[in-house]
């Protein structure tokens, strides 16, 4: 009851159904020689389970009151020395190396610390993540959902995703005040063989409108002077000579008209192989995104 009122104090959410705590550890299937990363430990529910089965937990803590509680649960166990607690905010450090990811996250940080897990080398098998529902169901949106964002294209381009079960907020103390999911997460391994900056480049522009036309998107103003301003930028690179009649408003319409897809299709329905039938249109005739 003190580590609940704790977590309370300084509001923050226990999971307190051990089942739930139970099933999430047993999805990520723990290997006794495994390094686990664990973000947001809490008061160790979850953590406790894990060195169990584990070789390793690396836990990442940012509050260093929450630190002290998890040091005080683990200084008369058998698991003392398999445990390595990281005081320090997990989105500005180096992650270390480790097999398993298991995190009960601060909702905040849900986006950005899902990129900084699919851009870690070496590559993990696999991260069991709880996420605010809809969060959640924005990683796994399907082309035409009215869900379908950026994200849902980055993270299935990179990744595998699959929802695993859903979380009621009665099953944490406090409640929080949204419904949780939770989400398995496994890279894509090699990844893909394309320039992800430029990748991500060109989804920011088309998922700026996500509603509106090709046409509509790459025929605004500021949309042609970047890719002129990134055309210029790629020929001085490739030491290529740059057409001084170059009349990137045509060049735009004759590579959306390449394609019969083009024409028709907007972002929001948009699958992975369309953006890249994209990206490559664009790229064959010198324009980049990054």
């Amino acid at each position: 009851m003190q580590n609940i009122q704790f977590k309370k104090e300084f509001g923050q959410h226990i999971l307190k159904n051990p089942l739930i705590v139970s099933t999430i550890v047993d999805k990520a299937s723990l290997r006794p020689t495994d390094v686990v990363l664990e973000v947001g430990p809490g008061t160790g529910n979850m953590t406790m389970k894990m060195l169990e089965r584990a070789k390793t937990v690396v836990a990442f803590e940012i509050d260093r009151r929450l630190v002290g509680e998890l040091e005080k649960r683990v200084q008369n166990s058998p698991y003392r020395s398999k445990l390595k607690i990281q005081p320090a905010d997990v989105l500005k450090a180096n992650l270390p190396f480790f097999d398993i990811c298991v995190a009960n996250l601060p909702y905040q940080i849900s986006s950005p610390f899902v990129f900084k897990l699919l851009e870690h080398r070496p590559f993990f098998r696999c991260a069991i993540l709880m996420f605010q529902r809809e969060f959640a169901h924005r990683l796994v949106a399907k082309p035409g959902d009215k869900l379908y964002c950026r994200l849902s294209v980055n993270c299935q381009f990179l990744a595998r995703v699959d929802l695993i079960m859903k979380v009621g907020k009665n099953n944490f103390r406090p409640p929080p005040k949204v419904e949780s999911n939770v989400v398995r997460i496994e890279p894509r391994n090699p990844p893909p063989d394309v320039n992800f900056k430029e990748w991500d480049g060109m989804l920011r522009l088309c998922f700026n409108r996500k509603n509106k036309s090709l046409a509509a998107t790459f025929h605004q103003t500021a949309v042609l002077e970047l890719l002129k301003k990134n055309h210029i930028a790629y020929c001085a690179l490739s030491n290529l000579p740059v057409d001084p009649g170059l009349d990137v408003k045509a060049k735009v319409e004759s590579i959306l008209n390449s394609n019969e897809a083009f024409k028709t299709l907007r972002p929001r329905s948009m699958t992975i192989d369309h953006f890249l039938s994209l990206l490559f249109a664009f790229n064959s005739n010198g324009f980049h995104f990054a």
